[in-house]
């Protein structure tokens, strides 16, 4: 999910800086990319965001998009963790 929001920076925002973040709050990975571009990216004129949405989806996960025009791109994804058991003996 990052290195994909950061070649769309790359190719369309613009943007002069990022700012990537992760957290892991209960149950979930909280991860946001956030650049200060052009803005107005939009999932329905391209397969980048669409293709994005999906993977992420696939895994039970959620994105954001918040990106108005002049204001910079905000991707938001949640993405489900799923503890491992301790084996035991």
């Amino acid at each position: 999910m990052v290195s994909e929001a950061l070649a769309n920076v790359g190719k369309y925002s613009k943007a002069s800086a990022v700012i990537i973040k992760a957290d892991r709050p209960e149950g979930e990975l909280v991860i946001e990319v956030a650049d200060d571009g052009v803005g107005g990216a939009d999932p329905s004129r391209g397969s980048g965001l669409r293709g994005l949405a999906d993977r992420v989806a696939a895994v039970d996960g959620r994105l954001e998009i918040v990106s108005p025009a002049g204001q910079g791109t905000r991707l938001l994804v949640s993405l489900p963790v799923r503890e491992l058991a301790e084996a035991t003996t």
